[in-house]
């Protein structure tokens, strides 16, 4: 491809690409063809749920099954069909949620052509477009600047660098940077695939199911359980035949009933199910779940940073008073602020609140012209602008933070503190003897020589629902933080107005040590920070991460940026800027803080119910595992058929680890997933396979004849059902009356079918006689004292 407008003019640059041009590149392929992703395909759902090694494992025993019969032993494939129906259909339902949403919360540029500016999505920038920068903005394809007014670009996701970068017209600018101050355009010259960060933004806003504590677990889990299942379900295949030699099909049915239940097959599918149904609920409440383990995340997360502007407060502000210092005009301030606000196209809120105080006469003979500005930068902490008076005398004023632009101990910075400790926001209005900061240096440390002119006094406006929501994970042992680049004091005052503990004792950052020691204790003590560069940000929140926390970051501007992308979880507002969505994983579209708790209930419900159920399939797959190494070293019959196992498995874990999977849950989400659900399940699955041995042994040596086997196989599933209730009803607690009345109905199911004529034949289910069933039940009743023994012990022993 060539360079973009290699062709016009610099008249015809200024107003972009005319529509048959666009239309033209178009045509030869020059288009930016590489959109954000927001999920998987379709094609990969269905890839994903049916191309499994479990479902090929239960697939080839369900078509043994059905050369051998009878079809009622094959039910446990039509249950995987189903089961695995149900995952595809909550995936594409949470997909088309993601979808719909990701439309709403996608970067719209502003491309200029033929004169005009109109947004445009990504997708359709072609080679050759002029695109408009402002603050916040990312720069989505590659480009060269062809206007800069104070355009200060931070290149830190891509090279590093933390120090934002001046950029002029000539100069490269890199898609994934992003405009921290100042205004400008640039031409594209690299887009699609050639784009720098192109597969960058592909990947960071894709629906991914990757990186997760839980599916990774879950993986390990299922990778020791194959090994597992290979040199048991080998040795049960040699005994049955030789056990059964005069029956194949016989010896072939219960081979297949005692590999079938090894299977954790449902484990997999309701994680992928809760998960899917997560983004759902999650979606009816306008939040954007950019990649999947941010729910798991927030589950996990204890410390929540904040940032004030635009998550405590509204992002509107009201000018509240402006007092005039050192004898300062009154009727001057206020051309100097009606001037100062209308110097900025795309003012920030402190501005727009001057503005809409102090309007602009409007051109004539009175009016000033304005002659340079310094974009606002949150390193530096104040804006500037120069202007020509309508008596020719030329003036440059600074407007900013008064600890920065006053010396310190200067009389003034009393009035300030008193007016930050109730909560006002104040700017400081001041006279730039030397004229503006030369803008070369990016951060523009240098103090400058500065006469106090007025402080401006801005009331915020309090979100309504922030003081529920900092009530909320207060009551969630999560600690809350609150990291501001504005004044200690003020934030601390509104803060304290939330009633935030901790909030009287606000940090300012800038007296905090730098070793990363010092630093890791104020932040731990601390709960409040102001006067906090985005560098600092990033600083505090790392500090937080090598303390053990697991931190969500929430932000909407560009100074949470840095943040937020090395935050465990970014959480952005809607209304953010498009640097922020690129890199959080979160977006509350409505910008409604109190969605979070919605988010954090959500992923604990998710995590916490996955960990209960997989105590369940877990059990299953070591009492099976027991079952048929007890069957190899006795060499006698498997003591099931495949429609017992997949009776006992529907009542004690299908139906009710689907219900349980989706019920809420607000425990906070622990570490070492793995490690915590083998230490339930093993003890319990080897008390269920030994229990349900002795039980069959037992039938064994007190019936004969040719129904024998039959009566010994009901006496065996009966104590195993028995006891794998016990276990459901561990799993079930703490109760409520809908768990209660879960596990009763599944109770009544199996008694449902011990009594029904014709679901006994189906089942092959037959008491016989009173000794053996009643000695069931006393060995089911032996063996759940031993679970409840076991699971005390377990969690007094090996604490998570």
């Amino acid at each position: 491809m060539t360079n973009a407008g290699g062709g016009l003019t610099q008249a015809h640059a200024a107003g972009g690409l005319t529509e048959a041009e666009a239309a033209e590149r178009v045509a030869r392929g020059e288009v930016n063809d590489v959109p954000p992703r927001s999920s998987r395909s379709a094609a990969d759902i269905v890839r994903a749920n049916v191309l499994t090694r479990f479902n090929a494992l239960i697939g080839v025993l369900f078509l043994i099954i059905l050369i051998v019969g009878p079809l009622q032993d094959g039910l446990f494939g039509f249950v995987i069909v189903a089961n695995t129906g149900i995952g595809i259909i909550q995936e594409l339902r949470a997909k088309r949620t993601l979808d719909n949403l990701a439309v709403i919360g996608e970067a719209r540029p502003r491309v200029r052509r033929e004169g005009r500016t109109t947004e445009l999505p990504t997708d359709r920038i072609v080679l050759g477009d002029l695109i408009e920068l402002r603050p916040g903005d990312k720069c989505v394809v590659d480009g060269e600047v062809s206007e800069a007014d104070g355009l200060e670009v931070d290149e830190s996701l891509l090279t590093g660098e933390s120090d934002p970068v001046v950029k002029r017209a000539g100069d490269a600018v890199l898609s994934g940077s992003f405009v921290v101050a100042g205004t400008g355009a640039f031409t594209a010259t690299k887009v699609g695939r050639q784009a720098y960060a192109a597969q960058l933004a592909e990947e960071a806003s894709r629906f991914t199911l990757v990186h997760s504590e839980l599916r990774g677990g879950i993986s390990r889990l299922l990778k020791y359980i194959t090994w597992m299942m290979v040199p048991a379900g080998l040795g049960l295949i040699l005994s049955q035949l030789v056990v059964e030699r005069n029956d194949v099909h016989e010896a072939v049915r219960r081979m297949v009933a005692g590999i079938v239940p090894m299977v954790p097959e449902g484990l997999v599918l309701l994680t992928s199910v809760a998960f899917a149904i997560g983004v759902i609920r999650l979606g009816r409440r306008q939040c954007l779940v950019q990649e999947l383990p941010a729910i798991e995340g927030l589950a996990r997360v204890d410390v929540v940073c904040l940032d004030k502007t635009g998550t405590l407060t509204e992002g509107g502000m009201d000018v509240a008073e402006v007092r005039a210092l050192e004898g300062a005009d009154d009727a001057r301030l206020a051309r100097v602020l009606a001037a100062f606000g209308a110097s900025d196209p795309h003012p920030n809120a402190s501005l727009q609140a001057i503005g809409a105080a102090y309007p602009a006469a409007g051109d004539g003979p009175d009016a000033w012209r304005l002659t340079g500005t310094l974009p606002f930068s949150s390193a530096r902490k104040y804006s500037g602008a120069a202007f020509t008076e309508p008596d020719g005398t030329d003036s440059a004023w600074l407007l900013g933070a008064p600890d920065v632009l006053l010396t310190a101990g200067h009389p003034v910075l009393a009035e300030v503190d008193r007016l930050d400790r109730e909560g006002l926001r104040v700017l400081l209005l001041a006279h730039a003897a030397d004229g503006l900061p030369d803008t070369g240096d990016a951060q523009a440390r240098a103090e400058p020589r500065t006469r106090p002119a007025a402080l401006v006094v801005l009331e915020q406006r309090l979100r309504p629902d922030a003081g529920d929501t900092l009530a909320y994970f207060a009551e969630q042992d999560v600690d809350t933080k609150v990291i501001s680049g504005d004044n200690a004091v003020s934030v601390g005052a509104v803060a304290a107005k939330l009633r935030l503990p901790g909030a009287q004792h606000p940090i300012d950052a800038r007296e905090m040590p730098a070793e990363r020691a010092g630093l890791a204790r104020a932040v731990e003590g601390g709960a409040v920070f102001g006067r906090v560069t985005p560098q600092q940000k990033r600083q505090l929140v790392g500090a937080l991460q090598a303390e053990g926390h697991t931190v969500a970051m929430t932000g909407d501007g560009v100074n949470d940026v840095l943040a937020l992308k090395d935050a465990d979880i970014g959480v952005c507002m809607g209304s953010g800027s498009e640097a922020t969505k690129a890199v959080a994983q979160i977006v509350l579209l409505d910008d409604s803080f109190a969605t979070l708790p919605s988010v954090v209930g959500e992923g604990r419900r998710v995590i916490g119910n996955i960990e209960r159920v997989a105590n369940l399939f877990l059990t299953k797959t070591v009492y099976s595992v027991l079952l048929a190494v007890l069957v190899i070293c006795w060499q006698v019959p498997y003591p099931f058929l495949p429609r017992h196992l997949t009776l006992l498995s529907s009542l004690t874990i299908g139906v009710p680890a689907f219900f349980l999977a989706l019920a809420p849950n607000r425990e906070r989400a622990k570490p070492h997933f793995v490690r915590r659900v083998l230490r339930y399940a093993a003890p319990c699955g080897l008390i269920a396979g030994a229990a349900t041995f002795a039980t069959y042994l037992l039938a064994r040596h007190h019936y004969s004849g040719s129904g024998a086997l039959a009566a010994e196989t009901s006496a065996a599933t009966l104590t195993l059902f028995l006891i794998a209730m016990w276990v459901l009803a561990i799993v079930a607690r703490p109760y409520t009356w809908w768990r209660v009345g879960l596990v009763a109905a599944m109770g009544v199911a199996f008694l449902v079918v011990l009594a029904t004529p014709w679901l006994q034949r189906f089942f092959a289910l037959k008491l016989v006689g009173t000794v053996v069933p009643w000695t069931a039940v006393g060995v089911a009743a032996v063996a759940g004292v031993l679970l409840e023994a076991a699971w005390r012990l377990v969690a007094r022993r090996l604490p998570a």
